[in-house]
């Protein structure tokens, strides 16, 4: 399908990420790139959706293919794709829970501008049973191509929303009956030892600057990751596993 004049492409690359692309049905594909004389049976799954999908495939060299996407971490294969398709935030608060009966658990990512991190914490969230992601627009990791590379393609499940003050987006979850709790690593209270309501929202920051001041001001309160040794702190995606898998634990408790 050739786009429509003044229409957006981006070029997504990696296996996992188009494979789960096609899968996934949220993006309008325009054209599919392989390496020449490719001999890679993990390509077979994305030649073989292609053609179901009706998706012409274009052969490149190797080197014009790195041209195209901007890195060499193409594993073969690239897309000409509509850009990532946003959430609103109405979808996610009001959206049926994994399991209704255990309440919604949102991820907020505040701070983290490294896509490696963005793209652990979709994939991990995805994991664990997050019914929505949140993140804000400016100063942040959105969810690019290189981001989808680095979640080996689950962020083209994500349900995400880009909004534009995360402050005033957690007071409205906070209105509609969502507790909210961020992540600090001075709070006093240890996440293995807090009460977590349902429905639920965890904010994560980065691990240099943490949660911004006014984003931890307005969480209903705030839980430290207990830490020993020598190292200072975990990393974003790391620290979110943790919080994200402990949310899961409580909420399999409920049933």
């Amino acid at each position: 399908m050739k786009p429509k004049p003044n229409q957006q492409i981006e070029i997504l690359y990696g296996i996992h990420p188009v494979f789960e692309a096609l899968q996934a049905g949220r993006r309008t594909f325009h054209q599919i790139y392989l390496v020449q004389d490719a001999q890679n049976n993990r390509l077979k799954p994305i030649t073989d959706l292609a053609g179901k999908q009706r998706v012409s495939i274009q052969w490149l060299s190797r080197a014009a293919l790195a041209v195209k996407c901007g890195t060499d971490l193409h594993q073969g294969v690239a897309a000409a794709v509509t850009p990532y398709p946003f959430c609103d935030l109405s979808e996610i608060i009001t959206a049926p829970a994994g399991d209704s009966e255990k309440g919604r658990f949102i991820l907020m990512i505040d701070s983290v501008e490294d896509p490696q991190n963005l793209g652990a914490l979709v994939r991990t969230a995805l994991c664990a049973g997050a019914d929505g992601i949140i993140i804000p627009k400016d100063r942040a990791a959105s969810p690019t191509p290189a981001a989808s590379k680095a979640s080996a393609g689950a962020i083209e499940h994500a349900g995400i929303c880009q909004v534009t003050n995360l402050v005033n987006t957690i007071q409205i979850l906070q209105k509609q009956g969502i507790w909210v709790f961020g992540t600090a690593a001075d709070a006093k209270t240890s996440l293995f030892s807090t009460k977590i309501a349902f429905p639920t929202a965890v904010v994560i920051g980065s691990e240099e600057k943490g949660i911004r001041p006014l984003v931890q001001k307005n969480c209903d309160f705030l839980v430290s990751i207990p830490q020993y040794g020598p190292v200072s702190s975990l990393n974003a995606s790391a620290a979110g596993a943790v919080v994200m898998y402990e949310i899961l634990r409580r909420r399999s408790m409920l049933c």
